[in-house]
């Protein structure tokens, strides 16, 4: 009887319509990706995003605190990485008030806000690791717009 009550209990809770509970980094990225060896030139790799989506990182997801902005569902860029010893750093430059939230090989989050200046968002791994990094770039606010993902190992 137990059994079944969770069974009924789980299949109303899947069939019920609810928030977005994370971004899918199974999806195919919005914009691309590349493979990077440490040492890749041209330093930076730009590539052109749209910010913004349907997802509000900080209400919709289980990710830290420290995550914000609204995001799409799939991943905007993947990085697959093949590290040496420089760091790994993503920026973002924009008009607007961008994000970064980055699904690391080991499964980590990495958020950021505002620490490139001007709105602009920096994730750094100093010791990056080799394998995916799949990449969100976020807007502060609803509306969505253009964007810079810079990908460097000179920051």
């Amino acid at each position: 009887m137990k059994t079944m009550m969770f069974g009924l209990a789980l299949a109303a809770a899947v069939a019920l319509p609810g928030a977005a509970l994370a971004q899918n980094a199974g999806l195919t990225a919005n914009f691309g990706e590349i493979s990077l060896r440490s040492g890749f030139t041209p330093d930076p790799y730009r590539v052109s995003v749209v910010a913004g989506g349907g997802i509000d990182v900080y209400a919709d997801t289980p990710l830290p605190q420290a995550c914000v902005g609204h995001v799409s569902d799939a991943p905007d860029f993947q990085v697959t990485y093949s590290a040496g010893s420089l760091p790994l750093v993503f920026r973002t430059v924009s008009s607007v008030d961008t994000t970064l939230v980055i699904n690391g090989p080991d499964g980590s989050w990495s958020c950021d806000d505002d620490s490139f200046g001007d709105g602009d968002a920096e994730v750094r791994f100093n010791r990056p690791q080799s394998g995916t990094y799949d990449i969100w770039v976020g807007a502060f606010g609803t509306d969505t717009a253009p964007a810079t993902l810079l990908i460097t190992e000179t920051p």
